[in-house]
């Protein structure tokens, strides 16, 4: 099959982009800026979801198209809402015309469990607002589709939108970490890999116009994850909890009574994650010490 992915060049849409290739179809990455892991049999092309023909040309002879574009930053969503609703939803407007003009046969969409939440503050609500115009595309023109609604994603090249990787980036550089929280939020987390081939497997007609959920399989307090980086960096950093709400994001559960129902999927076998956690840190560790911001 031909296989687009829309943001391929970030965190999960690049492992997605390879583990299509390792399946052995045809990928064709569209980002704003070329991918750091484009891989030789990937075919890379600059674009923005803004720019409609650009995105028509790029959708056009594509089998399944994924979109992983867009602003993912909630911290930043809080105070700079129009970028995000921009490109979130007009940008997948544009994406959603363009599949049915070319008559893709699924149209499979990066969505968050803050769909599920009060919280999540412009980000949250781009993505219910996104989740709803996508249904209303399958109803009016039969637009097959998928919404993948992801929970805490970690792993290797994650950057700094990403929570865990800030984390441990300030742990290397200050030895220290400053939590926001009081440590007692709980996640369940789920590896990149994980995400990359539950994002695949969805492809099934079972999950055709269905709504799926994928997060860990257990359930840590951020408490737990602090003390296990500071374990693993041998006890060589230090704590402090600022112990206040950490704005926009759910301490428990992000679960309200608003959007549509989902099935929740699970990777087995999958990382375990202290193998996962520890990964991260050395690659973080590595990318560090390459740009000479800490000592080889």
């Amino acid at each position: 099959m031909n296989i687009l992915i829309l943001g391929g060049a970030g965190f999960l849409g690049s492992y997605v982009a390879d583990e299509f290739l390792k399946r052995g179809h045809a990928v064709t990455i569209f980002d704003k800026r070329s991918s750091d892991y484009l891989q030789s049999e990937q075919k890379m092309v600059i674009g923005d979801l803004l720019d409609r023909q650009a995105v028509h040309d790029v959708v056009n002879g594509q089998d399944i198209v994924y979109n992983f574009a867009g602003f993912a930053d909630l911290n930043a969503s809080i105070n700079n809402p129009l970028p995000v609703l921009e490109l979130n939803i007009l940008g997948n407007a544009n994406v959603l015309d363009a599949c049915v003009t070319h008559s893709v046969s699924r149209f499979v969409y990066a969505s968050t469990a803050y769909v599920f939440s009060s919280k999540g503050s412009f980000y949250g609500v781009s993505k219910r607002c996104s989740e709803k115009i996508i249904e209303e595309f399958s109803r009016q023109f039969g637009l097959d589709y998928t919404i993948i609604r992801y929970g805490s994603v970690y792993g290797p090249r994650s950057d700094s939108q990403n929570r865990i990787y800030k984390l441990i980036k300030q742990a290397l550089l200050e030895g220290k970490i400053t939590f926001q929280g009081d440590g007692e939020e709980e996640r369940e987390y789920i590896h990149v890999q994980d995400a990359a081939t539950l994002s695949v497997q969805i492809l099934t007609e079972e999950y055709r116009n269905q709504h799926v959920m994928l997060t860990g399989v257990e359930r840590f307090k951020y408490s737990q994850l602090l003390n296990m980086i500071r374990e693993m960096m041998d006890d060589g950093i230090n704590i402090e909890y600022l112990r206040k709400e950490y704005h926009g994001h759910y301490v428990y559960t992000p679960y309200s009574f608003i959007p549509e129902p989902g099935k929740k999927m699970i990777c087995n076998p999958f990382i375990d994650f202290g193998q996962g956690l520890l990964q991260t840190i050395g690659e973080i560790h590595e990318s560090l010490q390459a740009e000479s911001v800490i000592p080889r």
